[in-house]
């Protein structure tokens, strides 16, 4: 069962950039990976995903601002994000699924949390 860490949160101020890392226990390149994020008093969304051949896809909240990456050989994957907002203020999760459709994400990392301070 592969296991995910997420590292690079912090706090941050508004405009500025973080680097987010999501390295699993075991080999990712069969898996869909997601990016998902959760705000104090709201409900999980989705972030991004990237796919096993590196296509990616985003939500408008985020889109021209964050990019995802892998690597791997590395068994990481990483979230690129630029001009940050406060409304970005969330803990950030990496999640990953087999490609199939419909299927669900069921590998979750602990999660980091991003500050954005105004």
């Amino acid at each position: 069962q592969v296991q995910l860490v997420e590292s690079g949160g912090g706090l941050v101020q508004a405009g500025g950039s973080l680097r987010l890392s999501c390295t699993a226990s075991g080999r990712i390149f069969s898996y869909v990976m997601g990016w998902f994020r959760q705000a104090p008093g709201k409900e999980r969304e989705f972030v991004g995903l990237i796919s096993r051949n590196s296509n990616t896809y985003y939500a408008d909240s985020v889109k021209g601002r964050f990019t995802i990456s892998r690597d791997n050989a590395k068994n990481t994957v990483y979230l690129q994000m630029n001009s940050l907002k406060p409304e970005d203020t969330a803990v950030y999760y990496c999640a990953a699924k087999i490609d199939y459709p419909n299927a669900p994400y069921d590998r979750w990392g602990q999660g980091t949390q991003v500050t954005v301070s105004s």
